[in-house]
Order: structure tokens, then sequence, then C-alpha cells
């Protein structure tokens, strides 16, 4: 998957729908917090066994929220100035100092 190619796609929608205005951090954020919150949904009443054979349909729209919350988080990387590479290249070697034996 090419972020930048990604992330230029995303824009170009924002961009034809005039969105940028409404696309502040803060906003993003929240946005990502609802999409989060909708993922949540699914799952919420499921014992682990069902959280981890869902079917078809709720498969499906799992799918759809989490490409949301990336969708967002793509966005706020971009009004941040932050590269979401090197975000989680640098976190994930933080995770890997700190926890992987």
């Amino acid at each position: 998957m090419n972020l930048q190619e990604l992330t230029t796609r995303l824009h170009r929608i924002r961009d034809a729908n005039q969105w940028q205005p409404f696309h502040s951090p803060k906003n993003l954020v929240m946005a990502a917090s609802v999409e989060m919150a909708e993922l949540v949904e699914i799952f919420q009443w499921l014992n682990e066994a069902q959280s981890r054979e869902l079917p078809a349909e709720q498969l499906a729209h799992a799918g759809q929220e989490i490409g949301d919350v990336v969708l967002y988080l793509l966005l706020l990387c971009s009004e941040l100035g932050l590269d979401m590479n090197q975000v989680v290249s640098a976190k994930l070697a933080d995770s890997e100092r700190r926890f992987a034996r």
C-alpha cells in the first residue's frame, strides 16, 4: 500500500468537495474516534470466540470501519505534517525495543 498515493487520492476527494476547511486536526481526530466507535459496536456484545469468527456481513462492515479510521488518520498525518510510514515505523521500533524478547 502506497500511503502517499492514498493521501493524494484523499486530497482529491477533499478538494473536489471543498472539505479542507473542516479538516482541522481536531475535527479529524474526532471523526476518527467516531469511526472507531462504530468499529467497537460491531464487537460490543460478542464473546471472544464470536469476535474471531465474524459472519461475512459483519466482517465486511468491520473492514469498512477500519478503512474509515485509517483514512482519517492519513488525513490527520497530512494536516500535522507527519509521515505515516515514519510514525508507524518509529512506534514499531519502540515496541520491539520494549517488548520483543
